[in-house]
């Protein structure tokens, strides 16, 4: 009995150091976003326009960080085990290049708050082309959860944004803010099919493996549009951030966040399931639209806090859902 507590008591622990490290890292990593697409930089008061240079700059950090690792820490899955080779993830590369940087764009056009909601609504997409394109049917319950992540959404994007928010914006255009995020969502979904396609043909690809091979490529590919030519915005990126030391710090933390990050993901999946992590990520979600609100100087009203409940009520429900599907195989093993 002894030794089990002890177990239960230090797998606790590890589920808070989890925990404790993916809310840090990724809270931290929002406030950062949000400082570097709205906050006025220097003497001159410019802004840091070249919002998708934070793409290339995290895709080099992760690149390194996943290299080292790898280094650190493989037994000899990837190269030569039977994991995926290198060059399998120029595809899932393009989309997971685009992707992110329409979501971190949309920061231009929306408030923070507004982003984190439209990107929490993954589920949406998931089941319209699985219903569309490949006749999945789902159930009532199913349905709900969806029902109350579009409405809520949709119902934050209708209400009136407080003046203080908008004049933070680069550029105010909620159509396009919320375009370019489910946008970002289309293509992450492609990304995500893509991977798992991966996994399942190359069975010994470790999630560093991935990490280093999705970013390897989204550096190629954002090198060659940000300095492909003479006039590329990735001159004018590195030039702002000569002039604004500051903006240069806020990028190296931004990337280092989510590589930690990453790093956190990764445990949590390991030692507890993926069922935990989406459940620890979305309550994440939810402490980011609450500290942007307070720290942030981005005022909610009334009506938008319900939006957000109604949102984060839908995809609590459908943990929950998730959380009973694992359990019904457990009680059919249980004897008799």
């Amino acid at each position: 009995m002894e030794a089990r507590g002890g177990n239960s008591f230090r797998r606790f622990l590890v589920l808070a150091f989890c925990v404790a490290g993916i809310w840090s890292a990724y809270i931290y990593q929002g406030v950062l976003q949000e400082t570097l697409s709205t906050k006025r930089f220097g003497a001159d008061g410019k802004r840091f326009e070249h919002l998708a240079f934070l793409n290339l700059a995290q895709s080099v950090v992760c690149f390194i960080w996943s290299y080292i690792m790898l280094k650190i820490w493989s037994t000899g899955g990837g190269r030569g085990g039977g994991g995926a080779p290198w060059w399998s993830y120029w595809s899932p590369g393009i989309t997971n290049t685009i992707g992110p940087a329409m979501g971190i764009e949309a920061l231009k056009y929306i408030s923070y708050p507004a982003q984190v909601l439209a990107k929490s609504s993954k589920m949406i997409p998931v089941m319209f082309m699985g219903c569309l394109v490949y006749g999945v049917s789902y159930t009532v319950p199913e349905y709900l959860c969806t029902f109350l992540v579009a409405g809520g959404v949709s119902s934050f994007a209708l209400l009136k944004t407080s003046s203080k928010t908008i004049n933070k914006l680069a550029h105010p255009n909620a159509p396009i803010g919320y375009g370019l995020c489910f946008l970002n969502l289309a293509f992450d979904g492609f990304t995500n099919a893509t991977q798992d396609s991966l996994k399942v043909r190359y069975p010994q690809t470790s999630a560093w493996d991935i990490m280093m091979g999705m970013n390897l490529w989204g550096t190629i590919y954002n090198l060659i549009y940000m300095f492909g030519w003479p006039h590329g915005i990735g001159y004018e990126a590195v030039e702002f951030c000569k002039q604004h030391p500051e903006a240069a710090w806020d990028i190296l933390l931004y990337c280092l966040c989510g590589a930690v990050g990453q790093n956190f993901i990764f445990l949590t999946i390991s030692r507890f399931g993926s069922l935990a992590n989406t459940t620890i990520t979305t309550t994440r979600k939810f402490v980011s639209i609450v500290v942007s609100s307070l720290l942030s100087g981005n005022p909610l009203s009334a009506k938008q806090w319900g939006c957000v409940a109604m949102v984060f009520s839908g995809l609590s429900y459908q943990i929950y859902l998730k959380w009973r599907k694992l359990q019904k195989p457990q009680k059919k093993r249980k004897p008799l």
